[in-house]
């Protein structure tokens, strides 16, 4: 009989559940201009967010620093899309700079892309999307992203400057530009062959649920999405997520709400009590994407 830290390989009829956590403290100059990004508690973030994963039943796995590539970050998703059915969960978190490359397919109105700095490359929304596209009909995936940029892809102004004693976790633009242009290539190309593979207007799905109601095309797009998305972030896209000593600013927050376990609540609670405690200039967001309704409901984390 399957024991509660096992669920991910539980028998016929159990839910399942996979969980992978993404921190990093630093990337590779080589593939960011030389800019090494150096932060402090992203890997602390990443290992309580698989430590609340493992209480509660998820078969946790996490990539540090130098794990936390391009590669291994793919792989991992690519898996839990394969292994999870309707009715399992994958919960999927990031801590660590938000970046930007230039958008070259269209389907950006401030025409850049969001991205998660991961070592040795960036990862753009459009690939995130597209990979949580592969997920089963009924699987529900819940997000957790401590970044910048982390908000919405709509930003109604520039992002509000940090003190000189927070480390705000955003790639500089001066960084993100020197780093498109080593890499242009590389960026243009990820963009255009996932495009070309979904179509573009699929990708981008907070912008879809935010027109939803006003657009029968994109509420057709939004309904095509077969798994139910909860993205919970560390702030607007016009703010910036802040590091710490020991966890960042939004993941602290969230884990002084969660006590332990001891929240009772729903992820519309969970979501407002952590912004409840944030100050004005971070924001966390919530969005879902796919028919979200019955998971909104349930508690977080809950398998």
């Amino acid at each position: 009989m399957a024991t509660k830290t096992n669920t991910a390989v539980a028998t016929a009829g159990t839910p399942r559940a996979i969980s992978l956590h993404i921190g990093l403290n630093a990337v590779s100059g080589a593939a960011y201009a030389g800019w090494t990004g150096p932060l402090a508690a992203c890997e602390f973030d990443a290992g309580d967010m698989a430590a609340i994963a493992q209480a509660s039943g998820m078969k946790a796995a996490v990539l540090l620093t130098k794990k936390a590539t391009r590669a291994k970050v793919l792989a991992g998703l690519r898996s839990a899309a394969k292994a999870l059915r309707a009715g399992d969960l994958f919960f999927l978190s990031y801590s660590g700079h938000g970046g930007q490359v230039p958008d070259v397919s269209g389907d950006e109105e401030d025409k850049q892309d969001e991205t998660w700095c991961l070592f040795d490359g960036q990862l753009i929304d459009d690939e995130l999307y597209f990979e949580l596209s592969r997920f089963a009909a009924g699987v529900r995936i819940l997000v957790l992203s401590d970044s910048c940029h982390s908000g919405t892809v709509t930003r109604d102004a520039p992002p509000v400057p940090a003190s000189p004693s927070q480390r705000p976790k955003l790639m500089p633009a001066a960084v993100a530009m020197r780093t498109y242009r080593e890499h242009q290539a590389f960026y243009n190309k990820l963009q255009h062959d996932i495009a070309n593979t979904v179509g573009t207007a699929a990708l981008e799905p907070d912008t879809a649920l935010a027109q939803v109601a006003a657009s029968a095309r994109l509420g057709a797009i939004v309904k095509q999405f077969k798994p139910a998305v909860i993205l919970i972030s560390g702030c607007q896209d016009n703010q910036t997520s802040m590091d710490g000593d020991h966890n960042g600013a939004f993941t602290e927050q969230l884990l002084k709400v969660w006590r332990q376990g001891q929240f009772k609540g729903n992820y519309g609670n969970f979501h407002a009590q952590i912004k409840a405690n944030m100050p004005d200039t971070q924001s966390p967001n919530l969005f879902t994407l796919g028919t979200a309704g019955a998971f909104l409901a349930q508690r977080p984390f809950t398998v």
